[in-house]
């Protein structure tokens, strides 16, 4: 008998909407939302900015596999909202790929509709440097098979609103509770 499914997690680039989405979707299901950025700067008690400044990535991304692997084994219903980067570390990948009761989602987003969301936003996200657009294609050559590696289900954002997105995930993700996760991924 297949595990009762317990975690939606949301992955993708940054400026996907994966915060936004994981903030709905968590108060339409009634789980406990997880933004890992958030909880990671929390437990730093410095912005991912100034943490990748003070200590550099490699410290970031330990940080986050450790949030990361918390939040999975907590007992709580949660939608995870993870950072764009959380797919780099293959532990990550693993994590989400094999845990039965966890479920991942990928919102995919072209680099040039996350340019207009995220562009004017370096100093908060440290990746973006001094080159948003080419940074963010860069990433998503880099992070595409990651995600697809990762993900059970994958959603083109473009085109669509966060209304559209929201219910295109809530949707599929009722279908997988209610067949107990069995279901092939699309």
């Amino acid at each position: 008998m297949a595990p009762t499914l317990r975690h939606l997690v949301l992955v993708g680039l940054m400026g996907s909407g994966k915060s936004t989405v994981a903030r709905r979707l968590s108060q339409r299901l009634h789980h406990r939302m997880v933004d890992l950025d958030a909880v990671v700067e929390a437990q730093a008690g410095c912005t991912i900015a100034e943490l990748f400044a003070r200590r550099g990535e490699a410290a970031f991304r330990d940080m986050e596999s450790q949030v990361l692997a918390a939040q999975l084994a907590s007992p709580e219903p949660s939608v995870i909202a993870t950072g764009g980067g959380a797919v780099v570390r293959e532990g990550n990948r693993h994590a989400l790929a094999e845990a039965p009761d966890v479920r991942v989602v990928w919102l995919d987003a072209r680099p040039e509709d996350l340019v207009r969301r995220v562009g004017g936003s370096a100093a908060t996200r440290p990746l973006l440097a001094d080159d948003p657009r080419g940074v963010l294609e860069r990433l998503d050559r880099e992070r595409r098979p990651l995600y697809g590696e990762v993900a059970d289900h994958r959603i083109d954002t473009a085109g669509r609103s966060l209304d559209e997105v929201v219910e295109a995930v809530d949707t599929w993700w009722r279908m997988q509770c209610r067949s107990g996760g069995e279901e092939e991924a699309s």
